[in-house]
């Protein structure tokens, strides 16, 4: 089996599977990726090292986060061949994704904050500007908050 061949049969499992359409795009993504530097090669030409060394090659210029998401990729493509039989191993299960840093969150200064107070134009922007500093509420939290969900007698 080729891989072009693998791809359309993983492609229209993971539809079956219920998988979004953005993710598939993004799959699909990294799957040209693949094919543009392999070929349409026989899923049994690859190897670990072949798939390590096309992630070392090909990933040089991205940061942790979308290198794991290539690896991710990778080997979902490669667990899918081998579970579904087409391969008697699973040349990328040994592939790692690189260490992500914690990100540090942002604050901020004095300064920041007021210039935002003062840039409020109406008083539904100062009153929204407000609870989302004070509770540190994002924008997704707020838009499912409903009235039920206040308690306005204790101020919560």
């Amino acid at each position: 089996m080729r891989l072009s061949e693998a791809w359309e049969k993983y492609q229209l499992d993971k539809k079956i599977e219920g998988y979004s359409p953005l993710t598939l795009k993004a799959y699909c993504f990294q799957y040209t990726l693949l094919l543009k530097h392999f070929g349409d090669i026989s899923i049994k030409d690859f190897t670990t090292d072949a798939l390590k060394s096309y992630l070392i090659n090909s990933g040089d210029h991205l940061k942790p986060a979308s290198m794991g998401h290539r690896v991710r990729c990778i080997r979902s493509l490669f667990k899918w061949i081998h579970d579904e039989g087409h391969l008697a191993y699973n040349p990328a299960a040994k592939l790692k994704e690189p260490k992500i840093g914690k990100r540090i969150p942002k604050f901020l200064t004095d300064l920041e904050i007021e210039h935002l107070r003062e840039a409020c134009e109406s008083s539904l922007e100062n009153v929204l500007f407000e609870f989302f500093y004070s509770t540190g509420c994002r924008i997704g939290e707020l838009v499912k908050l409903n009235r039920e969900d206040i308690n306005f007698s204790d101020g919560l």
